[in-house]
């Protein structure tokens, strides 16, 4: 019984750093030495305790991989949806000023270039979100490598 516990052990410590290799391949590398001659065994079950550590204390698993950024909202506006509009509200005031026609091509003009700096105002703000997003999961990534490493120094590796 104990036998099959500790294959079992084993198995899940291979998967485990087969899984972080995998998962940190974009990350930060950690190096770690064992200080005491840790037997690779002991260095796996190590790595593998000291995983589980930084996950509770970071509340973040590179294993579970990162949320995906938030979409990039699509642009509510453009050039055409805004010379539409201002052609429309041209007509109307050039209607009244006796030339609905210049007035629309007017409205048209100024509503395409205020169409297109608004649809352009959408693009950046869905860029500045995506940024955000990927900084905030570099920090996360940071966090728990810097864990990981605290641990492992506490067990007698030298981490870096």
């Amino acid at each position: 019984m104990a036998a099959h516990r500790r294959s079992c052990m084993i198995l899940l410590t291979v998967a485990v750093a087969s899984a972080l290799g995998a998962a940190g391949a974009g990350a930060q590398q950690l190096f770690i030495y064992p200080q005491r001659g840790q037997s690779p065994q002991q260095q796996q079950q190590d790595r593998f305790e000291c995983h589980q550590w930084a996950v509770q204390q970071t509340g973040f698993d590179p294993m579970m991989g990162t949320a995906p950024p938030p979409p990039a909202p699509a642009p509510t506006t453009g050039a055409v949806r805004g010379a539409a509009r201002g052609a429309a509200l041209g007509a109307v005031g050039g209607a009244i000023g006796g030339n609905a026609g210049r007035g629309a091509a007017i409205g048209a003009g100024t509503g395409a270039v205020f169409g297109t700096m608004r649809r352009n105002d959408q693009i950046r703000q869905g860029q500045a979100q995506q940024s955000a997003h990927a900084q905030h999961s570099g920090q996360q990534m940071e966090r728990f490598n810097r864990a990981v490493a605290t641990c492992l120094s506490g067990r007698g590796y030298t981490v870096n």
